[in-house]
């Protein structure tokens, strides 16, 4: 698995997001501020986390996006896999599966990958989020996140 600029961006907008008081609403030009990402390409995936039921967009004096649900509620994986990160093993050049060796290592890595897709769902947003400002205090930094 290759985790992609969209994947990192989509985790530490919605890490962003988790810091809202009440998860309140905050604004694309904020996140990408605080977060140091561009706009444009942040506000597209935004909206694709929309559409997966990640986030909602309010309209009016306090127009943004926020969380639309808990962050205990929110997977790594659905973030991913909203916004198209592929959560599939990288290919290999050669799968001969006639020798032993070639299926037992087959076999490895397809075990690995479950494990890996297994664990990316069970890790909620809200587990990253402790784990990401643990990391910040011990730092000594505000709301940048490194994902």
């Amino acid at each position: 698995m290759k985790l992609t600029t969209r994947g990192h961006y989509s985790v530490k907008a919605l890490l962003d997001l988790s810091l809202q008081p009440q998860f309140g609403p905050t604004s694309v030009k904020a996140i990408a501020d605080r977060q140091e990402l561009p706009a444009p390409y942040l506000e597209k995936l935004l909206l694709e986390m929309c559409h997966a039921g990640l986030v909602k967009s309010v309209r009016g004096t306090t127009e943004g996006y926020q969380l639309a649900r808990h962050p205990a509620q929110i997977s790594l994986g659905q973030i991913l896999e909203a916004v198209g990160e592929t959560i599939d093993p990288l290919p290999r050049s050669s799968r001969d599966s006639e020798q032993a060796e070639d299926w037992v290592t087959d076999r490895l890595w397809n075990q690995l990958h479950q494990k890996l897709k297994e664990s990316l769902y069970t890790i909620s947003l809200e587990d990253f989020y402790f784990d990401a400002r643990s990391w910040q205090a011990y730092q000594e930094e505000e709301t940048n996140f490194v994902v």
